[in-house]
């Protein structure tokens, strides 16, 4: 295989688990196998750079997901899933950033704020009437994300437990 068609197929894989469906890492191992393994890929040794690579595209596809169900513009679109999702998917990202050693800091910040922006828009909208809550969790599940994410409960806004879907999660 020429480094231009090896070039080349890597892209496609690239492309694949960059824009995967709801669990990247599922992408990635489903790139893996085929580039590694099945019978009817390539059967390349991979470097350590083109792995981390597919590894680099399944971590920006965690947290472009995670924004997406932080984003309180994103709310009466279908591809919104919620704040529900993104907590799953938040512990979805922590696991796998664990498991190949990337840092996630950074990141827990920017989710941190997305969630925080979220809830004060989500409020302010509600007290003037322009819509009906969106919130898909509990109150113990929205309080256990903004812990995990690293929000200090004494700064959540006001009657932000008021936003939260009924029952237990």
């Amino acid at each position: 295989m020429s480094d231009g068609e090896r070039g080349a197929l890597m892209e496609d894989e690239l492309l694949l688990v960059r824009h995967s469906g709801e669990i990247p890492e599922v992408a990635l191992h489903a790139s893996l196998y085929f580039l590694r393994e099945d019978a009817q890929g390539p059967r390349l040794r991979l470097t350590a750079e083109e792995i981390r690579a597919l590894e680099e595209a399944a971590l920006a596809r965690y947290r472009e997901i995670i924004l997406r169900d932080l984003d309180v513009n994103n709310r009466d679109l279908s591809l919104f899933r919620g704040i529900r999702r993104a907590n799953h998917n938040w512990y979805r990202f922590v696991r796998f950033c664990d498991k190949i050693g990337a840092p996630y800091g950074e990141f827990r910040l920017i989710a941190a704020e997305a969630l925080l922006h979220y809830l004060r828009v989500e409020l302010a909208e509600i007290a003037t009437g322009k819509r009906a809550p969106s919130v898909n969790c509990s109150v113990d599940a929205l309080l256990n994300f903004a812990l995990t994410m690293g929000i200090d409960p004494a700064t959540l806004p006001d009657r932000w437990d008021g936003l939260c879907a009924k029952g237990d999660e």
